[in-house]
């Protein structure tokens, strides 16, 4: 990448433990590769002070939402806390979304709950006049008929998309963009490749999920946003157009989502 291209991972949980011993080098190593800031989504009530403190020490973007992996049957208690802590901080330039939240059928214990609290966030999301993160892992056609049934004057994204250009045109007909991470390295990925390759740039944006989501060659090695230059290489790979221009547009993109 060009020192002249600007680049933002628009979903890196940069406030989790695995990033406790060296989190200014990472920022500085970040900063050199002219990536120059990051969204942090929240997770859960336990971890949303200690992900403000670090996205307001490091001027980063965040979010406030209820993981579908932290759903229980206390749910309702999270999602009471989750509103007051969204009016207390709404003035908050740096507070751009609602989330991570979403369904997961992998872990689908809870799915009932998964259901209840994705939806009192979307009202949430629809109340503030916030774009939504959403997670969604083996539910696609739930997650889709649910935000079919609430427009969201934001609308958002669907992070960490791996799915059929079928079900990606699906949401962006609903007004959704597509979050494309470090799966998109794996060279296996050729579904994923395909959405890439058919959809306009307009429909991106692009993240690492850091710590998580490492593509295959770096599998057992914690991730970060400093993936994200190859991630926009492949993109421009996959759309025969220059780096320049993918990067570009996708800086617009995030920018213009989540008002950066």
């Amino acid at each position: 990448m060009t020192a002249s291209l600007r680049l933002i991972d628009s979903h890196a949980h940069l406030d989790f433990p695995e990033f406790d011993s060296d989190r200014d080098a990472v920022f500085a190593a970040m900063s050199k590769a002219n990536i120059s800031s990051c969204i942090i989504p929240g997770v859960s009530p336990a971890h949303w002070d200690r992900q403000l403190q670090v996205a307001h020490q490091y001027a980063c973007s965040y979010g406030l939402g209820l993981h579908p992996w932290y759903v229980d049957a206390n749910w309702q208690s999270a999602i009471d806390d989750l509103s007051e802590r969204l009016d207390r901080h709404r003035s908050d330039k740096k507070l751009v979304a609602v989330g991570e939240c979403g369904l997961d059928k992998i872990r689908d214990n809870n799915w009932q709950w998964q259901l209840q609290a994705l939806e009192a966030q979307l009202l949430l999301a629809s109340k503030h006049q916030l774009p939504v993160i959403l997670h969604s892992v083996k539910s696609h056609e739930p997650l889709i008929s649910l935000l079919s049934s609430h427009s969201l004057p934001r609308r958002g994204v669907i992070h960490g998309f791996y799915g059929s250009v079928e079900v990606a045109k699906r949401y962006i007909e609903l007004g959704y963009l597509l979050g494309i991470g470090g799966l998109l390295l794996n060279e296996d990925a050729k579904k994923l490749h395909k959405v890439v390759e058919t959809l306009p740039i307009e429909s991106f944006i692009c993240e690492t999920d850091s710590p998580s989501m490492a593509p295959k060659s770096a599998r057992g090695s914690r991730n970060s946003p400093l993936l994200i230059g190859q991630i926009v290489t492949k993109m421009a790979h996959l759309q025969k157009k220059s780096n320049v221009l993918i990067s570009e547009r996708l800086l617009s993109n995030v920018s213009q989502l989540f008002e950066l």
